[in-house]
């Protein structure tokens, strides 16, 4: 039943935003172009599910790829700033660099230095703004290393590679996965947010800014509401892969 104690509350809480969202918009008139009420947004989900669904997997695609790419140059990044102390004192100022970068400035230029039929652009994106999060949170897991595991790999004369394979990573994985749970988000935002910039029509953003331009706001919401769904989804797919890495953590936790 802990489970029910953890989800109810939430949900409860959504439900009771949702009708509250529904009575200010239906009782005080608020024009549709100003805010929508859910229930109209409700019916262009429904009636626009194909294409919402279609759009999803475009903008999936993408996050995911982008996720992925910036998931292994963060992890890689991260193992070799923790051997290399001079490349630490580099490579942090150059992520927080990276990190600054904002997507409006960015989505433009990498549109440009690529084919308007080429998805480069968005996955390059995603993957700049994912590599923060999963960097920072990796070397600093990768640097909290057990003294007494230290000195053990030490007297059985392990190298380097070896010392990193059987204590370094194991033990840096809780702070992989809270930076993988960070960027699994920020990699929908990312690529829904490069879509905004031209390129293919066939992700979310752009219909989202489609459906905006010829004033049809539910449905813009509808694929706005696509978008939070992808997002959640990449965020429980994150949970469920840190409890099949790491099912002690479960254990020690329930």
């Amino acid at each position: 039943m802990r489970w029910v104690r953890n989800v109810l509350p939430p949900v409860l809480v959504g439900v009771a935003a949702i009708v509250l969202w529904e009575l200010t918009v239906s009782l005080g008139r608020i024009a549709p172009f100003i805010l929508p009420a859910p229930s109209a947004i409700w019916d262009e989900l429904v009636a626009q599910r194909q294409n919402v669904w279609e759009a999803a997997l475009a903008s999936g695609e993408n996050a995911l790829i982008g996720l992925a790419a910036g998931a292994a140059l963060g992890i890689l990044a991260a193992m070799a700033a923790s051997r290399f102390r001079p490349l630490t004192e580099v490579s942090i100022p150059f992520a927080a660099v990276l990190n600054a970068l904002p997507i409006i400035a960015l989505a433009p230029i990498l549109n440009n230095m690529f084919e308007s039929t080429s998805s480069i652009p968005r996955r390059l994106v995603t993957a700049i703004i994912v590599f923060f999060p999963i960097f920072v949170n990796t070397l600093r897991g990768l640097r909290e290393v057990n003294p007494i595991h230290q000195e053990l790999m030490h007297t059985y004369a392990a190298s380097g590679w070896t010392f990193a394979r059987k204590v370094r990573l194991p033990g840096a994985l809780p702070y992989v996965f809270t930076g993988l749970r960070q960027a699994s988000s920020l990699a929908v935002i990312a690529a829904v947010v490069a879509e905004y910039f031209g390129g293919l029509q066939t992700g979310l953003g752009s219909r989202i800014t489609s459906a905006a331009a010829f004033t049809a706001y539910p449905r813009a919401w509808a694929f706005v509401v696509g978008a939070c769904l992808l997002g959640l989804v990449f965020y429980l797919t994150t949970l469920v892969l840190e409890r099949v890495a790491m099912p002690w953590r479960t254990r020690l936790i329930a």
